[in-house]
């Protein structure tokens, strides 16, 4: 199943958020570049103190504990008639609705 959800990440090319059980620390904002057997291959950016590191990791399928992604994101100081509403959002990214 994580897999699964991996490759289609990959194929979105949508940032997740990536917990390492074996050492205890998340991967923030990366990008799946590729899926091979249980070898996943991680691209992601990080800064320490004033410089930006580019970095590209491969970890084992076994090693993640959670994958994130984030879904939606707006500002705290807009305008509420700056946010966008369902009638703005397009019609591949609404929610379907259960019932």
């Amino acid at each position: 199943m994580l897999h699964r959800k991996l490759h289609r990440f990959c194929c979105e090319k949508r940032p997740v958020w990536v917990f390492l059980r074996d050492q205890q620390r998340w991967i923030e904002k990366a990008l799946v570049v590729e899926l091979e057997g249980d070898l996943v291959t991680l691209r992601y950016d990080a800064e320490e103190d004033d410089e930006l590191h580019s970095w590209e990791e491969s970890v084992r399928l076994d090693s993640i504990g959670a994958v994130s992604t984030r879904l939606a994101f707006f500002s705290r100081t807009a305008l509420a008639e700056d946010l966008e509403t369902a009638e703005d959002c397009p019609e591949s990214e609404q929610l379907r609705s259960r019932g």
